[in-house]
């Protein structure tokens, strides 16, 4: 063949035309869609998933509003009975006192007796609902979380810092001072 000869066999030569083009071409189409398949799956499953997640979170914030609105309803619930048990307790002691009261022509020795038997009943609530004495006695150590000092004197006999005297007894509710037992504290020798 002559140079001239080929040039028209190139001429008719289109390019996409020849066989192993196109079968490429349909390969190429062929993966194109099987990625946008696999795409097109993932991006489903990955939508489906924050579907399940926002209802995940919807149902989580719920169950806290929910629990929220449990305990201030316990709340409420502690604090309009909290004492209810307390309460009970006194309700003897106020009756004994009342019928203390009521007697006519009672006798000292009576009255006193009375009275023991009601501080009893007041001593046995007072155990059942954690209410406990503060009492220091003298030469306990100061301790400004249970004693409120009233003042600060001199003492010959008790040591620096240490209770001399007690004015009035405070008292605990389950560890909690719910009023400091007021006290002298020594100052140590003068």
């Amino acid at each position: 063949m002559t140079q001239a000869s080929n040039i028209p066999e190139q001429e008719n030569i289109q390019p996409g035309n020849s066989t192993e083009e196109v079968a490429v071409d349909e390969v190429m189409a062929e993966v194109a869609a099987d990625e946008g398949s696999e795409e097109q799956k993932l991006i489903g499953e990955l939508q489906e998933q924050v579907l399940e997640l926002k209802d995940q979170l919807l149902r989580a914030h719920a169950e806290m509003e929910n629990v929220r609105r449990r305990a201030q309803e316990e709340v409420a619930k502690a604090r309009k009975f909290g004492t209810e048990s307390f309460s009970e307790s006194l309700i003897p002691v106020k009756d004994s006192l009342e019928a203390a009261l009521a007697s006519e022509n009672q006798t000292l020795e009576v009255l006193k007796e009375g009275m023991e038997t009601t501080l009893r009943q007041l001593v046995s609530a007072f155990e059942r609902n954690q209410l406990k004495e503060i009492a220091p006695v003298v030469g306990d150590k100061f301790d400004p979380n249970m004693h409120q000092a009233i003042s600060s004197v001199p003492h010959p006999e008790v040591a620096a810092n240490c209770v001399s005297q007690t004015l009035q007894k405070g008292y605990t509710i389950a560890d909690r001072v719910l009023r400091p037992a007021l006290v002298i504290v020594s100052a140590g020798q003068n």
